[in-house]
């Protein structure tokens, strides 16, 4: 059933992508395969995902910018519930986006999914009242191998949408480096 809209390389930035999936809707609703690994690698994807996550959060909360250091990780994010500004920022120091970012509306409506390549920092800004973000990883997590940039690196210079309620952030989050800092 499955098919797949694949936009490559989104923002400039190499190996970045947004997948939407087909939504087959009838008066009952929808029906949407999420992921499918024969789709994906039609699309040209070989990827293996280890783990899914899923988290949940209200308006206003800012997680991020986070990567695995020693082993990285590509991800594939969607939203199931409500809208999130969805931030990826390219740490590959060889590449000629190194340090560049794009931002992403993802919702339950657009049923975007962002696929994220190693080496990237990964963040998100909750925007409606409540939102849950789903993602899936191809290779653990590694508790001792976190590493992040702040949220607000001015050389980054992501433009976040303003919300009216306050950031809230983890007390993690809000004292991570800058970019030049990290490197």
């Amino acid at each position: 059933m499955g098919q797949i809209k694949v936009d490559y390389n989104i923002g400039g930035i190499e190996g970045l992508c947004v997948i939407t999936p087909t939504v087959h809707g009838d008066r009952r609703g929808y029906f949407s395969e999420t992921y499918n690994f024969r789709d994906m690698k039609n699309a040209g994807f070989n990827i293996n995902f280890v783990q899914d996550n899923q988290s949940s959060s209200t308006k206003g909360v800012l997680r991020g910018l986070h990567f695995q250091i020693k082993y990285p990780q590509t991800k594939l994010v969607r939203v199931i519930r409500g809208r999130v500004f969805d931030v990826a920022v390219d740490l590959r120091k060889d590449s000629k986006t190194f340090g560049k970012y794009h931002g992403i509306e993802l919702t339950e409506e657009n049923h975007k999914q962002l696929l994220i390549p190693k080496n990237f920092a990964h963040g998100f800004l909750v925007l409606s009242d409540f939102a849950e973000f789903c993602y899936k990883c191809d290779d653990f997590w590694h508790p001792n191998d976190e590493g992040g940039i702040y949220y607000a690196d001015p050389d980054v210079n992501i433009a976040w949408p303003k919300v009216e309620s306050p950031l809230i952030l983890s007390d993690k989050d809000k004292i991570l480096p800058s970019l030049k800092e990290y490197l």
